[in-house]
C-alpha cells in the first residue's frame, strides 16, 4: 500500500514508494482514516497494476483536483482507491468518469464536501457498459446486493475522502450525513423507459456509455399504487416534491432528480406525455404557498432566492425550481408502484460524462 500521501493524492507528476504493512490492512487503513469503516481490499502493487491496465491513460495523468483539500486525483490514486473499494479492473473507467463528473465546476463538489447538509453524489450508469458490467437498474437498484453498484459508488466516496480530504467531522461537516455516503450508484432501466435514455437526452449517442452524477440530499419514496391516470399520478408526485425543507425549495439554484419506477413511467408514456410535459406539470404544481413556510424558513427564501422573492406575500406560490427544465427525469426500479424524488443541494447541477 502507498503511504498516506499517495492514498490522498500527490502533486501532479509525483509518486511515492510502496509501504510494507505487517498488520491487518483493514485495521491499518482505518487508523489512517482511509476507509468508510467497513473492510477494504489491500491495494498491493499487483492489484493496482492490474487495475491500471484498464485505464487507457498514464498512471500519473491528472483527472481532477478534488476539494476541499485540493488533492490531485491522478489515475494511479483513483485506481488505488478503487482497489480498496473492491472494484474489478473493468470498473476503473467508470470510476474515472465519475470523478470527472463530480469535478465539473458547476456540480459544486466543493460545497457538497464541506457542507452540514447530508448531500452526496448519486451515480447513474447508462449505455452498453451498464449491461456488460451488470449494474442494477431493476429491483432494489438503490439497495444492497449488486457488486457493480456497490463498489463503484464506494470507490467514488473513497476518492472524495482520501484525495479530496473529505474527512467526517474535519472538512466534511455533515450534521447527520446519510447512508448514501457509503455508496450511491445505480443504472437506468432503459428497457422500461418510454422515452429516450437519459444520456441520449443529454446529447450522447445511444451506443455510448455514460455516468451521470446527481446531487442527492436525500431519497424520498413516492408511494402511489392507486393512480391510473397521468394527472392523478403527477399530482401525487408534485405533492411529494412540495416540501419547505429542501435546499431546492429554499435556494432554487441547481436541479433535482425524479426517478420513476417502470409502472409509473408506463402510465405517463401510455398517455403520450413527453418528459417536458411531465416537467411542466411538476413545475406548475410542486409549489408551496409562502404562508406554509415557518418564519425562519421564509427569511431563508427571501435571502437566498432571486430578487422576485424579496417582497413575497402569504399567498405567493413558491416553486421547487425556478425553471421546469431543472427537473431531471430517469427510469429505474422493478415491479411495484413506488418512485423516488431526489432533492439536490440547491446550488449546483447534475453532470453527465462519457465513459
Amino acid at each position: 500500500m502507498k503511504d498516506a500521501t499517495v492514498a490522498a493524492g500527490l502533486p501532479a507528476g509525483e509518486t511515492a514508494d510502496l509501504l510494507e504493512v505487517d498488520e491487518d490492512f483493514t485495521e491499518y487503513a482505518y487508523r489512517h482514516g482511509w476507509t468508510d469503516g467497513l473492510p477494504v481490499v489491500e491495494p498491493t502493487p499487483e492489484r493496482v497494476a492490474a487495475m491500471l491496465e484498464h485505464a487507457r491513460r498514464g498512471p500519473l495523468e491528472t483527472i481532477a483536483v478534488l476539494p476541499p483539500g485540493q488533492g490531485v486525483a491522478t489515475v494511479e490514486a483513483i485506481a488505488t482507491n478503487a482497489v480498496m473499494a473492491g472494484c474489478k479492473p473493468e470498473h476503473l473507467p467508470v470510476v474515472l468518469a465519475a470523478v470527472r463528473a463530480v469535478a465539473e465546476p458547476s456540480f459544486n463538489i466543493y460545497g457538497m464536501q464541506a457542507t452540514t447538509n447530508p448531500v452526496t453524489p448519486a451515480l447513474m450508469i447508462n449505455g452498453p457498459l451498464a449491461r456488460e458490467l451488470d449494474f442494477n437498474g431493476g429491483a432494489n437498484c438503490f439497495g444492497q446486493g449488486n457488486q457493480s453498484n456497490a463498489v463503484v459508488g464506494r470507490a467514488l466516496r473513497f476518492c472524495l475522502l482520501n484525495i479530496g480530504y473529505g474527512t467526517p467531522g474535519e472538512l466534511d461537516m455533515a450534521t447527520q450525513g446519510q447512508p448514501g455516503k457509503y455508496t450511491f450508484c445505480f443504472a437506468e432501466n432503459e428497457d422500461a423507459n418510454p422515452w429516450e435514455p437519459h444520456h441520449v437526452e443529454r446529447g450522447f449517442a445511444r451506443e455510448s456509455s455514460c455516468v451521470t452524477a446527481f446531487q442527492a440530499a436525500m431519497l424520498v419514496n413516492i408511494l402511489d399504487f392507486g393512480s391510473k391516470t397521468a394527472e392523478s399520478l403527477l399530482t401525487s408526485i408534485a405533492d411529494a416534491m412540495a416540501s419547505t425543507n429542501t435546499n431546492n425549495m429554499q435556494l432554487a439554484g441547481g436541479d433535482l432528480a425524479l426517478v420513476l419506477c417502470p409502472e409509473h413511467a408506463e402510465i405517463l408514456g401510455r398517455e403520450g406525455l413527453s418528459k417536458d410535459d411531465v416537467r411542466r406539470f411538476l413545475f406548475q404544481n410542486a409549489r408551496v404557498p409562502a404562508s406554509r413556510f415557518s418564519e425562519g424558513l421564509l427569511l431563508c427564501v427571501k435571502d437566498w432566492r432571486n430578487e422576485n422573492y424579496k417582497m413575497i406575500k402569504p399567498d405567493t406560490q413558491i416553486p421547487v425550481v425556478d425553471d421546469y427544465r431543472h427537473i431531471q427525469i430517469a427510469v429505474a426500479g422493478g415491479a411495484g408502484s413506488q418512485s423516488a424524488y431526489i432533492p439536490g443541494f440547491g446550488d449546483g447541477w447534475s453532470q453527465s460524462v462519457e465513459i
